[in-house]
């Protein structure tokens, strides 16, 4: 079972309170442990300059780079942000809230729905597509999944070499451990909820 925080920076704290307090945090795990920088960088993966920058509050280290560094110690991303984040029943992410905007161009704008503090197995996005806008990806982890359900317009959503369409209201299931992408087929912006799954 999770235990309740004890300490940390406030009820609702800060991009930068929660960034400073992993900072710290790392620093004092890796003396605790009485690994040097170099050792840390050798579990971790992490340059031993970028290390230096992270732990004096130089550098704002990456959700990547900061799981690599949990798990070079041992323990999950959940874990090192425990005693920054107050566990709530309810977490609620405004429409205005433009920190859960994961990208925004000209073709396609994505918000994130999921909190972004948790380690989770489970991603939740609204995607919006411009006429002709198209979302395009890389393969993800070997097992992942997407869920994308049409809330307005029509999409074509293709899964390495297979393609289908679907119109408002449809639902597909496709494997995300390959190259994939969503396109926009109407001549209006389209709508999707997605949600990705990791195995």
């Amino acid at each position: 079972m999770k235990k309740k925080p004890t300490s940390g920076v406030g009820e609702n704290p800060s991009a930068e309170d929660v960034s400073r307090h992993v900072c710290r945090r790392i620093h004092e795990l890796r003396q605790k442990l009485g690994w040097s920088l170099d050792v840390l960088s050798q579990a971790s993966g992490v340059s031993r300059s970028m290390l230096s920058q992270i732990e004096r509050e130089q550098a704002n280290p990456t959700l990547a780079v900061t799981v690599k560094i949990a798990n070079a110690l041992g323990m999950s991303l959940a874990e090192l942000l425990e005693q920054v984040v107050q566990v709530r029943n309810i977490e609620i992410i405004r429409a205005e809230d433009r920190q859960h905007i994961f990208r925004a161009d000209g073709n396609c704008s994505i918000r994130t729905l999921s909190p972004l503090h948790l380690e989770k197995d489970v991603e939740f996005y609204e995607v919006l597509l411009t006429p002709d806008g198209v979302l395009r990806s890389s393969p993800h982890f070997e097992g992942t999944r997407e869920f994308l359900t049409v809330q307005k317009g029509k999409v074509q959503v293709t899964s390495e070499a297979e393609v289908t369409e679907l119109n408002k209201g449809d639902s597909a299931s496709y494997r995300a451990d390959v190259p994939h992408e969503i396109r926009n087929l109407g001549k209006s912006e389209s709508l999707v909820f997605l949600v990705v799954i990791y195995q």
